[in-house]
């Protein structure tokens, strides 16, 4: 069964190969590129539905390729960062990415984290037309859009997840712990600073709404906090 298209950008032909063999098995067509120069043409030729990014590339970097392709199109992005370079993992959350693998990685768990992201897409996408409706701030599950004071957003997929599941619950706090297995779609073993990049990305965008929607509760998560008499989620 067809399910979706990978674009691989990393100049190791070993992961190249690692990857189209665990991801064809799963049903994925994988399309792999070696040179960051080349990334955008195969970006706009094949369509891809997710892609995978290694940081270090010969031509344009991961992470000036990160940029670009979501000024192109919000699809999911899924960084390679070498194991243990946190600070190469935290700007690659800030440039878009949704998530991020270090090497050496496991392909079973990269293509798990690839039906994670496009999973949640997916069934957000089939929400039926909910809309949730907070004063100066709409989010609509159908057609994935944020509208503050009536304006559209900008958003990761993975921003829009977030907002949209903390929105789902106002006032319920939520660990980082939940967050990363519930919006990120797997049990999470990685860096729960991917929560906190998350958030301050998503503060940035409603930063120009009179009340602050997203709550932090020391020591333990995030709410989603509207204001008092403000307007109801329908």
């Amino acid at each position: 069964m067809y399910m979706g298209k990978v674009l691989v950008v990393d100049d190791d032909q070993n992961v190249l190969e690692l990857v189209k063999l665990y991801a064809e098995r799963e049903g994925y067509e994988v399309v792999g590129i070696n040179d960051g120069d080349l990334a955008l043409a195969a970006f706009d030729r094949e369509n891809p539905d997710v892609v995978i990014l290694d940081i270090m590339l010969p031509g344009k970097d991961g992470l000036t390729l990160c940029r670009e392709l979501r000024a192109v199109r919000m699809i999911p992005i899924i960084m390679l960062t070498a194991k243990g370079d946190e600070a190469d993992r935290v700007l690659g959350l800030e440039m878009g990415a949704d998530d991020y693998v270090s090497k050496p990685f496991s392909p079973r768990e990269l293509v798990a984290r690839v039906k994670a992201v496009l999973r949640r897409i997916q069934k957000t996408d089939v929400a039926a037309s909910w809309k949730l409706k907070y004063p100066g701030l709409e989010i609509q599950a159908d057609t994935r859009r944020i509208l503050i004071d009536s304006k559209d957003t900008a958003a990761t997929p993975k921003e829009f997840d977030l907002l949209y599941h903390l929105a789902q619950y106002p006032r319920r706090v939520f660990t980082r712990e939940e967050l990363l297995t519930t919006v990120w779609g797997y049990d999470y073993f990685g860096d729960q600073r991917t929560v906190d990049v998350h958030i301050r990305r998503l503060r940035t965008k409603l930063e120009s709404l009179s009340h602050e929607y997203l709550t932090t509760v020391w020591g333990v998560g995030y709410q989603f906090t509207p204001p008092v008499k403000g307007g109801e989620a329908k």
